[in-house]
């Protein structure tokens, strides 16, 4: 009980010396507020609201077809403009795509001629080029195929392709994006609250006092990582309801009851990480370099940013041992497909099992950095 009461008074203190520090608590109120939003409602990855602009040589019913498909919210209203303005346009970023269709296209296309169209696309703006010409080139190809068979014959093709889209039928990219910055930021600031509290003691001169004190190593370090786990815990799920939900309007399939369990176990990996690297970094801007190399891995490799089966086999093996790879695992599966414990306990055994290692290598070099220190 005296280890327990222990445990508790350090944690408060720990708790008081974070309410004294503004620019903390300004962080961590960014981090679950405007950084997710942010994220969430930020240029999407798919095409939105693209410059389009036609030379429209044909005049045809066909062309006027075409003209008519390029809408919002994918792209403006398409701009009618003549052979000489496709240069300018381009060169004063007024345009993003120019289609060029050119004299006689509907006449050579019902003759099965084969006519050819001219796409101008302006490069620079590279996530919009890349997926706004398979868009065009699909839109161009069903409009005409549409045409032809409504002109010649009810054509019925063989096989008929239907597409369900589960979990984001609109593909809607803020549901995707606000639960994996809510993630990412579970990772990023429960390693930075931590780190920075041990830090903070050495730079203040606090540790020493602590030495003098009847408690453990082990006392110590776990104060800080409930005090530290549960403020990321409060703010993490208050940003789930009040952000995620309420702000974004994302559904959240699963339980959000499961998902917060799942945090608790991550952080205490996590929390358990940043006191080592605490114990490796000798100042603040040490352990910032240590944590810019730390959490770049950790998030762009945990399957988060890009599925792990894309990635070479000895990389998947290798992320098995961070514990984020079992976090957005589960993560994903309550909140996107309302997965239960019986599909996700393999990873939360996983959160588990790397939570014990790294409890157990932090207190080693913790006592370590402590004896050294005396």
């Amino acid at each position: 009980m005296n280890k327990l009461a222990n445990i508790y008074r350090l944690g408060v203190k720990e708790l008081w010396s974070l309410v004294r520090d503004p620019i903390m608590l300004i962080l961590i109120i960014y981090t679950f507020t405007v950084a997710i939003y942010t994220a969430a409602t930020a240029i999407p990855e798919s095409l939105h609201k693209a410059s389009i602009a036609v030379v429209d040589e044909d005049h045809s019913p066909l062309s006027k077809r075409i003209i008519a498909a390029f809408y919002p919210p994918y792209f403006t209203p398409p701009t009618l403009i003549s052979y000489t303005e496709i240069d300018r346009g381009m060169d004063t970023d007024k345009y993003t795509f120019v289609l060029d269709i050119p004299p006689n296209f509907q006449k050579d296309t019902l003759a099965k001629k084969s006519p050819t169209l001219q796409l101008n696309i302006d490069a620079t703006r590279m996530s919009q080029a890349f997926t706004g010409n398979t868009y065009i080139q699909q839109i161009i190809i069903s409009e005409v195929n549409e045409f032809i068979q409504r002109y010649r014959s009810d054509q019925t093709l063989p096989i008929e392709l239907a597409m369900r889209i589960r979990f984001n039928p609109n593909l809607t990219q803020s549901w995707f994006g606000s639960v994996m910055e809510l993630i990412n930021n579970v990772t990023m600031l429960s390693i930075i609250l931590t780190g920075a509290a041990l830090i903070r003691e050495r730079e203040r001169g606090t540790i020493e006092h602590l030495l003098v004190m009847p408690v453990t190593p082990a006392e110590i370090m776990l104060s800080k990582v409930w005090s530290m786990g549960l403020i990321v815990l409060l703010a993490s799920s208050l940003s789930v309801f009040l952000i995620v939900k309420w702000a974004l309007h994302v559904p959240i399939e699963g339980s959000i009851g499961l998902f917060i369990m799942g945090i608790c176990l991550h952080l205490f990996a996590t929390t358990s990480m940043g006191i080592f690297l605490a114990t490796l970094a000798r100042n603040m801007p040490q352990f910032g370099m240590l944590l810019i190399l730390t959490l770049l891995p950790l998030q762009l490799l945990s399957g988060g940013s890009t599925p792990r089966e894309s990635m070479p086999k000895f990389v998947q093996d290798i992320m098995l041992a961070a514990p984020t790879t079992h976090f957005v695992e589960l993560s994903q599966a309550i909140l996107y497909r309302g997965a239960g414990i019986d599909i996700v306990w393999h990873s939360f055994l996983w959160l588990i099992v790397i939570g014990c290692i790294l409890f157990v290598i932090s207190l080693i070099r913790f006592r370590n950095t402590i004896i050294h220190m005396a």
